[in-house]
């Protein structure tokens, strides 16, 4: 060692000295590769938003301090506004700053330290995007009376998206699920959300109608505040107001709120209460379907009553006793005619057959013959004729008769009773068409087919 001392003062050539410059971009150049990633805590003091964007501060942990920069690049990541006498927790690389030889650690990351500067930060990010108007009613967009595809964007291993199924399988028959995969917990995990909204959208606008997504839910199961930190992330919250799919957020337990359940269309306490939201609207078109079903069958009753009501004043109606009557009436007329008819007819032939007669004893025997038998082939073909014409007058008026005889059959009363009906009436007579005719423990009569029932009314009830 000595002799490398010794030989190093008799060295002919003297060795260059270093520049300020050089010195500090070694020592740069050594620390940024000892300490390319270290993690920090301690307290900010001297926070300064620069022009260009940049943040600037100290680090203080009370008995020493280092000076921090956070370049515009970086701290677009960053959940909220620091602020002097925060306790934060910061992820970066130690450099130096070679102008004036300083060293400082760049910041990428910062989060705060402590429930009380969460909500801190929680209150800074909700009062900003507040008075922005992130948050009013009039921009929340309403959600699909009957979504038919729901995409979820959430962690796949999660219990959110398995309680999300459960529901939707359950309960809905049309609805089908598109899961959007992302990490919901750690220091990306906001960005990666906003993305799968992103995407989400991008695919609506190439997507066929009828594929596109209908409704998103963004969300997961519960958590510590640091843990559900990703929900409240300015960026996250913008997108979600930004974007053209109606979204519901589902973070947490009820009582964990987030910034995404403001700035989202709709909020539910749970992810299962997000998905019993969306089958809500099946749930209360199958109702309603059925509700209208049973008020069609009550109608038809009705109607199947109040025809038969009518059916049975009708046959009832005099007109019904009294036409029967008159049939046979015209039956016997008809008859009766036929016999005059034929009687006349005979008579006629025979008179004519007697001057027939006369004429021919008058007349030469030679010259008659002939023209009697003509007359008598013409007068056969003329009774021929007269006995045909009455036959098929005869068969005409049987035929209509019974045609008439069937008519009246068809809507006598009788003929009603037979196919299962019957005839309520009271004591009196007065034929009952109506409950409000007939009151509780009053007695009745049913009339059938075969015979009659006498009853008593136990109970009335009004369709």
């Amino acid at each position: 060692m000595k002799s490398q001392l010794l030989q190093s003062l008799f060295d002919g050539e003297t060795r260059r000295p270093l520049t300020v410059s050089e010195v500090n971009s070694q020592v740069k150049a050594a620390i940024e590769k000892a300490f390319a990633s270290v993690w920090l805590e301690g307290e900010i003091v001297n926070f300064v938003v620069a022009a260009s964007g940049h943040w600037y501060f100290t680090l203080h942990d009370g008995d020493s301090q280092l000076k921090a920069a956070c370049y515009r690049g970086s701290n677009w990541k960053i959940r909220f506004q620091p602020f002097d006498g925060l306790q934060v927790r910061v992820r970066g690389k130690l450099s130096v700053y070679e102008p004036k030889g300083e060293y400082q650690i760049l910041v990428e990351s910062l989060e705060p330290i402590g429930e009380g500067a969460l909500k801190v930060a929680f209150e800074q990010i909700k009062l900003k995007l507040g008075k922005e108007r992130l948050f009013d009613e009039d921009l929340k967009r309403p959600l699909p009376f009957f979504p038919r595809r729901v995409g979820v964007v959430t962690s796949p291993n999660g219990a959110a998206f398995h309680d999300i199924l459960n529901v939707l399988s359950r309960r809905t028959k049309s609805v089908s699920i598109v899961l959007i995969p992302t990490r919901v917990q750690g220091e990306m995990a906001g960005e990666e959300i906003r993305q799968a909204i992103i995407l989400a959208n991008e695919y609506n606008k190439t997507a066929p109608e009828k594929e596109r997504i209908d409704v998103l839910i963004v969300g997961r199961g519960g958590g510590s505040a640091e843990d559900l930190w990703a929900f409240n992330e300015e960026r996250l919250a913008r997108t979600i107001r930004a974007s053209a799919i109606p979204i519901i957020s589902a973070v947490g337990h009820e009582i964990d709120w987030t910034i995404a359940d403001f700035v989202s269309d709709r909020r539910a306490p749970t992810p299962s209460a997000a998905a019993e939201i969306v089958a809500e609207s099946e749930d209360r078109i199958e109702a309603f379907v059925a509700q209208r079903t049973q008020d069609l069958f009550q109608l038809i009753d009705y109607k199947i009553l109040h025809s038969r009501s009518v059916l049975q004043e009708l046959a009832l109606s005099p007109v019904f006793t009294q036409f029967p009557q008159k049939i046979k009436d015209w039956r016997y007329e008809t008859e009766d005619l036929a016999v005059q008819i034929k009687d006349a007819l005979a008579e006629k032939l025979r008179r004519a057959e007697d001057r027939l007669e006369a004429v021919k004893a008058r007349l030469s025997p030679v010259k008659l013959a002939s023209k009697l038998n003509n007359k008598k082939t013409r007068l056969a073909v003329l009774r021929e004729r007269q006995f045909s014409a009455v036959r098929k007058l005869i068969d005409a008026k049987d035929e209509n008769l019974k045609i008439e005889m069937a008519s009246l059959d068809a809507l006598s009363p009788l003929a009603v009773l037979r196919r299962g009906y019957s005839i309520t009436q009271k004591e009196s007579g007065e034929i009952i068409s109506s409950i409000g005719q007939i009151k509780q423990n009053a007695h009745v009569q049913i009339r059938l087919s075969d015979g009659k029932l006498k009853a008593e009314v136990l109970e009335t009830e009004k369709d």
